[in-house]
């Protein structure tokens, strides 16, 4: 459980990192956190708040879950030998989480943002898939501490960058995130935590950061060696390249555009599945 724990930090650190991008102070979630928790819930008529106490608590739960096998240096949690088919398993209950909290509120904008999260999936989750199963073909495994290994003296994101680049942008859909929140978008006032007030926002916004520091967490044994590296201890590197890629994901929140789910649509059935198909061919035969 350490390594959920270490993961909670970086998710904590995460949340100060977006804060000093936007121009706030770094303290700002710690506050915002306090506000939250102080704050009395606001109820919609007529909401079914057994589904959305459902959605909302699901939401971390389901981060916390798909960190268990996420491998920090040599140490993993739980020593799945099929991670990376329970991380992928874990990713698909935070869709049922969003569109529940839209759902169960009672509120129109609340559930568009659910059914915008639910169409987010059905477009990035092949191309997310197809780049998860080039790793695990390279290193004909789908344990995750097993494919870091299995990159000693190359990374798979300098042999597989189209599939690097895919994960990274699926990545930003699973947590909707930057150019894909259009879940929670402005033009809907807020979508699927329009109607999410003190603890109840608190926790499922925790539950964002916690999929977004996961998917970061998984992005260093899938593509960037594990723990691997010179003169730091195996932990010390996955942290440090958590680290890295988390900034990255965190920075595209204030730097991109958030897209249209249809145009995204378009691009990830006439681009992305065609490129990760392509680049899953390059390794099979690579491997074979």
């Amino acid at each position: 459980m350490v390594e959920v724990l270490v993961l909670g930090a970086v998710a904590v650190a995460a949340a100060s990192l977006n804060a000093a991008f936007a121009g706030h102070r770094p303290a700002e979630p710690f506050h915002e956190a306090a506000r939250l928790l102080t704050m009395q819930r606001r109820v919609t008529a007529s909401a079914d708040r057994l589904l959305t106490g459902v959605g909302v608590i699901s939401l971390p739960v389901a981060a916390a879950l798909a960190a268990l096998v996420v491998p920090v240096g040599g140490h993993v949690a739980v020593d799945a030998p099929v991670g990376l088919v329970w991380f992928n398993a874990m990713e698909v209950v935070a869709w049922a989480s969003v569109w529940l909290a839209g759902w169960g509120v009672n509120s129109a904008f609340a559930l568009v943002g659910g059914y915008r999260f639910i169409a987010q999936g059905l477009a990035y989750e092949l191309p997310h898939m197809f780049a998860l199963i080039t790793a695990a073909l390279a290193a004909h495994s789908l344990d995750l501490r097993v494919i870091g290994e299995a990159q000693d003296g190359l990374w798979f994101a300098v042999w597989m960058p189209v599939a690097f680049a895919v994960y990274l942008i699926s990545a930003l859909a699973m947590a909707f995130w930057g150019p894909f929140g259009h879940p929670l978008g402005g033009d809907l006032a807020g979508g699927a935590a329009l109607e999410l007030s003190g603890p109840d926002r608190l926790v499922f916004l925790a539950g964002r950061y916690g999929l977004l520091t996961v998917s970061a967490a998984v992005a260093v044994p899938l593509f960037l060696g594990g723990g691997s590296g010179p003169l730091l201890p195996g932990w010390a590197w996955s942290l440090v390249k958590t680290a890295a890629v988390l900034a990255l994901l965190v920075w595209t929140r204030h730097r991109l555009p958030v897209l249209r789910m249809d145009r995204f649509m378009t691009v990830a059935w006439t681009v992305l599945i065609p490129a990760t198909l392509l680049q899953m061919l390059v390794v099979g035969l690579v491997v074979v």
